[in-house]
C-alpha cells in the first residue's frame, strides 16, 4: 500500500549509497544474500527472545535489501538477481513468524500458523500476478525499474516489516499482531 511512496522517497539516498557499494566493488547479488544472513540472524535472535536485537538485525536486513536493488540499477539488473532477491525475501518473510513461534510455542504456534498461511494467499497471488503481467507485456508505471509487475496491496513490504517491528517491540502481543495481519494478508490476496 505505502511501499510505491516509501521507495520513491528513499530512491535518491539509495542511489548515492549504492555508488559507494559499486566503487568498494560490492555487487547486488552480495547485498541480497548478506540481508538474507542477517535476516536470518535476526529470527535467531527472536526464537531466543532477544526481540530488541531481533529488531535492530530485522531492520538492517530490509536496508540491504533495498540497497540491492539500487546497487543492480547502478550496474546491470538481471532476472538471476530479480529470482534471487524475491526468493530470499519470502524466505525472510516466512522466518520471522516462525521465529516468534519457537520462542513461546504454546502462545505463539497458532497465530505464526495462520500468519504463514495468509503470507502463502499473498505471495501466490504475488507471483501469479506477475507472470499473467509478464505473459501480457504489462509493465509497471509507478515503478517501472522493479524485477516484474506486480500489483500493490493492504501488505506490501513496508506494512509487512511494519508488523514485524511491532511484534519484536511488543511481543507479548504477538498473538493480537499475527492475526489481524493475517486478516489483511487475506484481503490483500
Amino acid at each position: 500500500m505505502f511501499d510505491s511512496t516509501i521507495q520513491r522517497a528513499l530512491k535518491p539516498l539509495f542511489t548515492r549509497v549504492a555508488r559507494g557499494f559499486v566503487q568498494a566493488g560490492i555487487g547486488a547479488d552480495a547485498l541480497s544474500w548478506t540481508g538474507f544472513g542477517i535476516g536470518l540472524l535476526a529470527a535467531g535472535a527472536i526464537a531466543f527472545g532477544h526481540f530488541v536485537a531481533g529488531l535492530v538485525l530485522l531492520l538492517l536486513s530490509r536496508l540491504l535489501d533495498g540497497l540491492d536493488g539500487a546497487v543492480a540499477r547502478a550496474t546491470q539488473p538481471t532476472d538471476r538477481g530479480g529470482f534471487l532477491d524475491i526468493t530470499l525475501d519470502f524466505l525472510f518473510y516466512a522466518a520471522i513468524p516462525l521465529a516468534f513461534a519457537v520462542a513461546d510455542p504454546a502462545r505463539n504456534a497458532l497465530p505464526a500458523a495462520v500468519l504463514l498461511a495468509a503470507f502463502m494467499g499473498t505471495g501466490s497471488s504475488f507471483l501469479a500476478f506477475a507472470a499473467l503481467a509478464t505473459k501480457r507485456g504489462l509493465t509497471s508505471t509507478a515503478l517501472p525499474d522493479k524485477s516484474f509487475y506486480f500489483l500493490g496491496g493492504l501488505t506490501e513490504a513496508t506494512e509487512t516489516i511494519t508488523a514485524f517491528v511491532l511484534m519484536c517491540l511488543w511481543p507479548a502481543w504477538f498473538p493480537v499482531i499475527a492475526y489481524s495481519y493475517a486478516v489483511l494478508c487475506t484481503l490483500t490476496t
